[in-house]
């Protein structure tokens, strides 16, 4: 284990062979394939990748692995404390990975625990990859678990209400059966829910791991197991990361830290005036911080968000600017509105992802914005 407190490690993970290389900066490997001189190993080699075992060597296929992307991987399970993590070229195709890997292994069932993001929801309530699901609360997801569960999914802070989950609590009642959990919130800055018994650790890679908002990818750190699972449905799928995505996901990760508690101090102090604006009926913030923050108004927030003026009006989250969008009628709209009320998105309820800008100007803007939309 490295001596080395978190933060250090997240600037300096999966970078750690560079300088005996002669190098500074991690070189960005866009090759599609790899020269193949000894046909025979090569053969053997590629039947490992197919059974999705990586020997860190040359990858045959640009498809099978990548350096680069390679290098993202072990740093990101490093501040994960996982034995391994795997990347996919989006969030959603990390999912899928995961959702397919139990349909394989014969254990189709998924517990839900709502809130959780829209496609997310959709992905699941659809059944489009041959999943079926159960919703329930915290509290009851045990109850749920019959002999084909092959997964409870739950996402804490969640997504946009914020509310969190006890893991620890959560994965004793539901053991054996493996949680995954969406930290894209939270962010290994804020919590580590290997630590608290969850099997596996989604990131959306493309909010806060990225960071500002021009590079896509998703994550998902775990044991070597589940890894070798996730690597033969990537192989099958062609959903890996392009390496470009996995040099700016890896430069990210070293201004991860101080991105996330700057912008969390800013959310808190948003929180607290919010909450005591006369157009806010109700503020979400989690205990744990972070830079996402949800409230609901007694205003119209369609006209709200249509009147700021600094903060950006868009989906996606985690950036270094402000985006703030409207839930039931974006990232949750392709949820029904029953699903919407059960996971208690209220169609009142803005979600404001928090980014780097000086606190008073967010406000100002907030602030004029609240005002237009209550006229």
């Amino acid at each position: 284990m490295s001596l080395h407190s978190w933060t250090t490690r997240a600037v300096h993970a999966g970078k750690d062979d560079l300088a005996a290389l002669g190098l500074h900066a991690p070189p960005i490997d866009l090759s599609t394939t790899y020269p193949s001189h000894d046909v025979v190993g090569e053969a053997t080699r590629l039947d490992e990748f197919a059974e999705g075992h990586d020997d860190g060597g040359p990858p045959v296929y640009g498809r099978v692995a990548n350096p680069t992307v390679r290098r993202f991987e072990n740093a990101l399970a490093e501040l994960e404390g996982a034995e391994a993590a795997v990347a996919f070229s989006t969030g959603m195709a990390a999912l899928s990975a995961c959702l397919l890997a139990q349909v394989a292994a014969g254990r189709s069932h998924v517990v839900g625990v709502r809130p959780l993001y829209g496609t997310t929801d959709h992905l699941l309530d659809s059944g489009l990859l041959g999943t079926s699901v159960t919703w329930a609360s915290p509290e009851d997801a045990a109850s749920a678990i019959t002999g084909r569960t092959g997964l409870v999914v739950v996402e804490t802070p969640a997504n946009p209400t914020l509310d969190e989950v006890d893991l620890r609590a959560l994965t004793d009642a539901c053991a054996p059966v493996p949680v995954l959990v969406d930290s894209t919130f939270a962010t290994p800055v804020l919590q580590h829910p290997l630590e608290q018994g969850a099997a596996m650790v989604l990131h959306s890679a493309t909010k806060y791991l990225g960071g500002h908002g021009d590079v896509m990818g998703g994550v998902v750190a775990c044991g070597e197991d589940m890894a070798r699972s996730l690597r033969q449905i990537r192989f099958v799928t062609g959903a890996m990361l392009h390496p470009m995505a996995g040099y700016e996901l890896l430069r990210g990760l070293s201004t991860l830290a101080v991105r996330v508690h700057g912008a969390s101090a800013t959310a808190a102090e948003l929180a607290r005036r919010l909450a005591d604006h006369p157009g806010v009926t109700r503020v979400h913030y989690p205990s744990i911080g972070g830079a996402m923050v949800s409230f609901e108004t007694s205003a119209d927030p369609v006209t709200l968000v249509s009147a700021v003026r600094l903060i950006t009006p868009a989906v996606s989250l985690g950036s270094v600017d402000s985006l703030i969008q409207h839930p039931a009628s974006l990232t949750h709209r392709i949820m029904d509105e029953v699903s919407r009320k059960e996971a208690g998105i209220s169609p009142d309820l803005v979600r404001l992802s928090v980014g780097l800008e000086d606190v008073e100007d967010l406000w100002g803007d907030l602030d004029q914005a609240l005002a237009h939309a209550a006229r």
